[in-house]
This record gives structure tokens, sequence and C-alpha cells, in this order.
């Protein structure tokens, strides 16, 4: 099989050992004589799957289990952005950074349930940049913030200090990409299709004393304490994308764990940014300022673009395979998603791509 190379946003690129070993898990899982798809999520094959995943997400963040709790949970981080309000706000506030699309979103849910308090915003540069000044309110029962917005191509390059309001955090598109300290956030949340595995599940890591917050009045379905206190088993789990999950998390460890990845996700990305800079009378990046730009999402126009540069563009680049570079259809122009397991040589021959458009442009 010959295989693209595949810069879509998401579901994304997964490692093809791990790709291999799930299509094993397919016809035969554990020596059960079933499929992933087929056994029981209260047995014992699926629960050594379920636990270890658990376990080794913890680990790679450096997180203490005594401290911090794993969830596995369904309806991607967009179910997030509703359930984390209805389980800590109840009429009370909450402070968002409004750096793109996905807050926005996150933010409307909130709004639903209690106050919104706008700490920061980009929305003036139309989200070309992230904001570094920042209001906090100290009643606030959380602070959100987007550490890498996937459309806009915007990244923190390092965490806000919200002083006594715990921070919690959208890392969808990048979790395990860098060496975090994850002991900063309350809660992290991201959905795994993008950098841990396939669409259907939801990781949801979260402080213990942050979850003790949480309120007991709101649906089983979609309590915190409840998922927390059954394991993420209390309703059948995901099973399918959890075993995926967990083989990346193993394949993970043999790239060095996250700062070994986030190594070389910072050599991938230098690949393209740099030849973007080198040919800035050609094309114009996205991002306003370098120190804000994304290692997994690269966004980038044509300085003086029309459709018929941008679908000659897209077709040079599909003819080399090159595959989904086209922007987001709310800001345009192009993006390379080039998550953990994009292979380097594929940055590469992008970057190469780019050069030699520029020179017939």
């Amino acid at each position: 099989m010959k295989r693209i190379l595949n810069f879509s946003a998401g579901p994304a690129t997964l490692p093809v050992s791990v790709l291999e070993e799930a299509s094993r898990g397919i016809l035969e899982i554990e020596g059960s004589g079933m499929s992933i798809l087929e056994v029981s999520h209260r047995g014992s094959h699926y629960e050594k799957i379920h636990f270890d995943a658990r376990d080794r997400m913890l680990k790679l963040m450096g997180l203490s289990a005594d401290e911090y709790t794993c969830l596995f949970l369904g309806g991607g981080a967009s179910l997030q952005f509703a359930m984390l309000p209805m389980n800590y706000l109840a009429g009370g506030s909450a402070d968002y950074v409004q750096t793109g699309e996905w807050p926005n979103k996150a933010m409307k849910e909130a709004k639903i349930f209690g106050k919104v308090n706008v700490s920061a915003s980009s929305e003036d540069g139309k989200y070309s940049y992230i904001p570094k000044v920042f209001k906090w309110d100290p009643a606030a029962q959380y602070a959100h913030i987007c550490t890498n917005n996937t459309i806009e191509g915007t990244a923190f390059s390092k965490l806000p200090d919200t002083g006594v309001v715990p921070l919690v955090a959208d890392a969808s598109s990048e979790m395990l990409s860098r060496a975090w300290d994850f002991s900063k956030f309350s809660m992290i949340y991201a959905g795994a299709q993008k950098n841990l595995g396939p669409a259907g599940v939801c990781v949801v890591v979260m402080k213990k004393s942050f979850l003790e917050k949480a309120r007991e009045e709101v649906p089983a379905i979609l309590s915190y304490k409840i998922h927390a206190k059954n394991d993420s088993l209390y309703n059948t789990p995901p099973a399918f994308a959890i075993y995926t999950l967990g083989l990346v998390l193993k394949w993970l460890d043999t790239q060095g764990g996250v700062k070994g990845i986030e190594e070389k996700n910072r050599r991938k990305a230098g690949f393209i940014y740099q030849a973007i800079d080198d040919l800035l009378d050609v094309y114009e990046p996205a991002c306003r300022e370098k120190e804000d730009r994304s290692l997994m999402n690269i966004t980038w126009r044509l300085r003086t673009a029309d459709a018929d540069r941008e679908k000659a563009f897209l077709k040079g680049a599909q003819d080399i395979g090159l595959d989904g570079l086209k922007g987001h259809r709310s800001v345009g122009g192009f993006r390379a998603s080039v998550y953990n397991a994009f292979p380097e040589e594929g940055c590469a021959k992008l970057a190469q791509y780019l050069r030699d458009f520029a020179k017939q442009y």
C-alpha cells in the first residue's frame, strides 16, 4: 500500500506500526478468540488495555496518580465545552481567553451555565496572535485557554499565570506534542483524533482537588465525579479508540517520550516555517508573531492570492502526494498539520515544494 502524506487537521496520521497492531486487534485481542470490537468492557482482556492506557497517559505527562486522574470520555472536546461549565458554574463565573473559533465555541456553551469573563482576546487581529496581558477574576471557578489553535495556527509559547484561579485547557490539537509542566493544569482535555489516536474518545486529565469541587447536581452521564468513581467505565467506553490510543502511547515511549517527540516536532515544523520565511515575497504567514507559531498547525497564504493560484498550488501538491493542505473554510489559505506521527521527510518535501512553486509563481 502506498501512503500519501496526509496534512489533514484531523482525523490525522497515525504511526504505521500502530495501524498494523490495531488491525491485528480487530481480528483478535489478547488471545481471547474475540476482536477488540467484541470483547466485554467488563472483562479482564479489555480492563488490562483500559488501565494500561490510563496509567501510561499520566506517566508520560509526569503526573502522580495520587494527585491526578485520567478519564476516557465520549463526545470529543466539543462535549467538554458544555460538560465543564455544567459541572462547575451553576450561575457562577469563569475566565476565558479568546484566541479563535474553538475557544469561541467553548465560551458560547459556558454562557448557558454562568457568566463568562473574557480575560484576554486576539479578536482585534483576527486571531493572528496570542494575547500577552490577561485579567483574571480571583472569584472565577476556572480559567480556560486553548493551548493550540488548529484553525488559526497559533499556540501559547508559555502558560499564563492564573494565580488562584484553576487553569483548564483544551489541548486537542497538540496533546503530548511538547513538554509542558502539566502540573500547572487543574484540568486538560483533548479529543484524540488529532494527536493521540482515532476519533471517538476524549482524554480528560484532572487534578483530584479540582475534581472534588465539581457539582453533584448534574446528570450522571455528564458528571466528572461519576466517571472518575467508575474509572471511565460507568457506561460502555469507546473501547477500540482507547485501545488504539494505548498503542499510540506505547509508540510515543519509543520516541523518547514527550521531550523526545518535541525535539522532532520542532525540527519538522522548522523545515516548513523556514521555507515560508525565506519566501516572504510569495507567502504570508497567518500567525503574526514567530513566538506564537503552532508546531502542529502551520498556516499561510499567498501574498497575491486568487482562486486560480490557490487551486494551482493545491493541485501541484496533490500531484506529488501532498494532501490535505487546504486551509479551514473560515480563514482560507493553506494549512499543514504535522502531528506527532507525521513523518519528518513529509515536512522536508513540503518545504521543497514551497520553494519550487515560488519559482513559477
